[in-house]
């Protein structure tokens, strides 16, 4: 996948990157500057959402926007989580002609050499790309603790008994949506939380969209994620009740 700008349409393509940041000072620096170039080139804007930090985030932010043309800021007053974050992207994305908004994670668990990747699938008709760890190999040697390797492939097998699909990730954070996909789901009605990715996959899946995957590595260590195993498995579980049910 190392296609130069030249070799795509995705330059012809208004991207959004948008960035949910928590208190994220001390990693989204280097998060940003591991931008390829190429990649930077192709992208329209890289939106960072602070989301209501008490540290310097905004700070460092507008810091970078001397540096980065394309950078803008979105401050939330208060936390609105994870999905509510998301909410916000897209709806400036939408009003903002965007085309694709694709997430990047502040703290650097997912590795922003791959954005051009992530966004390679849309130019042959996809409308949501998910990064997946299982297609790169065995998440265990990237630092994936026990609990969450055997909790992942369970849900994500009884997922996709549930939803008729043969996704092999329903639980990563990397992800990449279409304008089509962005008005076809009704991402407004779901959840702030952790659980709202697997939401907006549900909302893809009612919607008959064309979902696409891409492989990509592991990174798990200290500081990297906020996000509690047990809660979010019996919230990912709600989530299937909701959908037999006709709730979602």
């Amino acid at each position: 996948m190392n296609l130069s700008v030249k070799d795509c349409i995705l330059e012809n393509i208004r991207i959004v990157c948008y960035i949910p940041a928590y208190n994220a000072e001390l990693l989204m620096e280097k998060v940003i500057r591991d931008i390829p170039a190429e990649t930077i080139e192709i992208l329209n804007t890289v939106l960072v959402i602070d989301d209501g930090s008490s540290d310097g985030t905004a700070d460092l932010t507008r810091k970078l926007e001397k540096e980065f043309p394309k950078i803008s800021l979105i401050q939330h007053p208060v936390n609105r989580g994870y999905g509510g974050v998301q909410k916000t992207a897209f709806d400036w994305t939408l009003e903002n002609n965007g085309e694709i908004a694709v997430m990047l994670h502040s703290d650097g668990q997912y590795p922003p050499e791959y954005l051009k990747p992530m966004l390679i699938p849309f130019e042959k008709g996809a409308d949501v790309v998910g990064g997946s760890r299982i297609l790169f190999g065995d998440m265990r040697r990237g630092g994936m603790s026990r609990t969450r390797y055997y909790g992942t492939i369970w849900l994500n097998a009884l997922e996709n008994l549930v939803f008729r699909q043969k996704l092999t990730s329903y639980h990563s954070g990397y992800k990449a949506y279409s304008r089509k996909a962005l008005e076809k789901i009704p991402y407004r009605s779901y959840s702030n939380t952790f659980n709202f990715d697997s939401e907006m996959l549900v909302g893809a899946i009612r919607a008959g969209l064309n979902i696409k995957e891409v492989p990509i590595p592991t990174i798990h260590g200290e500081g990297f994620s906020s996000l509690k195993p047990v809660p979010y498995g019996f919230s990912v579980l709600r989530t299937l009740v909701r959908y037999i049910v006709g709730r979602i």
